[in-house]
């Protein structure tokens, strides 16, 4: 047995609340690693926090400034030389896209070739596979990723979605919300088979725990339906009437959902409240504007249709709730459309996963530092690429 077939092994053999243990030992006795320690990116996206128990000795570490976070926003391995002579050596943590952490290696001087390092990097991807899974059963990690206490509504919040961002060779999808700590009703959820992907971008009614529970009846409504094989505009029917049956018109949910295929570009889309779409396409930035139709549970047995919509590959899609474009300044200035389009064009160069946190900074600016957010904000990035080999 090589010494990366002892790692992966170590890791899906070991206990879930010992992966970092695991690591780590076989690290030290396989690769002569001296020090071993494993970050997780917080829900805010602004530090990564070490994984470990009572007593805590290790401080968080800032995603921007920081060599751990340069391997968390480049999401490639990282190496720095350190006085004492030695290797540290910061390798992306992430599953089929959604970057979870960042595993840091201190290795002796002169040991840490690029095979070596590239090595160790396969080694970060077995544990980040390993994390999800163990996510079933331990806390430990999900515990991590937090710097400070979740609100009731945003632990429920958070749990339903299915991740922040993910890859693959047809596109790339990122996804933020904000307050991280204390988010109410917005949401976004994503699922892809082999020929499409579905997306829902939904913006949420009230505060608290209502809001919440109204977004986790739609959303689990919709997913329902969805995993029905039921069409787009059936599902939002479906779950039209879940909402209606328990509330009765008294709340209601906003959403706007796209079933694209992958092999086309072609979508449908249901566009059903406020949610917004903008475009960057050759280096312009537009809304796109669908039939606008009723909110989910605002009345009894709405039908709803879809519309044909097309992306072509360098699209850059990006979704807005209204917690974005309505956003006032201390002086009362709506956000508005003119500041998202000067937001989407200066983050044009970033990957998908880093636009909504750079579009949110830019919000929270415009709001300014005094003023205590009064909803949610959720923005969501697709990057569209279309399926290799198809003009």
């Amino acid at each position: 047995m090589n010494r990366f077939e002892a790692a992966e092994r170590a890791l899906r053999t070991a206990a879930p609340h010992e992966l970092l243990d695991a690591v780590r030992a076989v690290l030290t006795e396989r690769y002569d690693a001296e020090a071993v320690e494993l970050f997780m990116a917080d829900y805010g996206l602004t530090v990564l926090q070490p994984v470990s128990v009572l007593p805590h000795t290790l401080e968080p570490v800032p995603v921007h400034g920081s060599p751990v976070g340069r391997a968390f926003a480049s999401q490639a391995p990282y190496c720095e030389e350190g006085r004492d002579g030695r290797t540290y050596a910061h390798l992306p943590v992430s599953v089929r896209g959604d970057r979870l952490g960042v595993l840091s290696v201190t290795l002796p001087g002169g040991l840490a070739t690029h095979e070596l390092v590239s090595e160790l990097a396969e080694v970060a991807d077995v544990l980040g596979h390993e994390v999800i899974v163990a996510e079933r059963d331990t806390d430990l990690y999900l515990q991590a990723r937090r710097k400070e206490r979740l609100t009731l509504a945003a632990e429920m919040q958070w749990q339903l979605l299915p991740g922040r961002s993910c890859s693959r060779a047809e596109y790339d999808l990122g996804a933020q919300l904000e307050p991280a700590y204390a988010i109410f009703g917005d949401n976004f959820d994503w699922s892809a088979t082999a020929d499409h992907l579905t997306l829902y971008v939904t913006n949420g009614m009230g505060e608290g725990i209502e809001a919440s529970l109204l977004t986790n009846l739609a959303i689990n409504a919709l997913r329902n339906a969805r995993r029905a094989d039921i069409p787009i505009a059936d599902q939002a029917a479906l779950a039209d009437q879940a909402v209606y049956a328990h509330y009765r018109g008294r709340c209601y949910l906003s959403v706007l959902m796209f079933d694209f295929d992958l092999a086309t570009g072609r979508a449908t889309v249901v566009d059903a409240g406020s949610p917004q779409l903008l475009r960057l396409r050759s280096g312009t930035v537009e809304r796109v504007t669908f039939d606008a139709q009723l909110p989910l549970g605002m009345f009894e047995e709405t039908d709803y249709v879809a519309q044909d919509f097309a992306v072509e590959p360098g699209d850059r899609l990006v979704f807005v709730s209204d917690g974005v474009h309505a956003v006032a300044s201390p002086k009362g200035e709506a956000y508005g459309e003119s500041a998202l389009v000067r937001a989407i064009q200066s983050t044009r160069l970033l990957p998908a996963a880093d636009v909504p946190r750079a579009i949110l900074t830019e919000l929270n600016r415009h709001r300014g530092t005094a003023a205590l957010p009064d909803d949610d904000a959720l923005v969501v990035c697709l990057d569209w690429r279309g399926r290799p080999g198809r003009t």
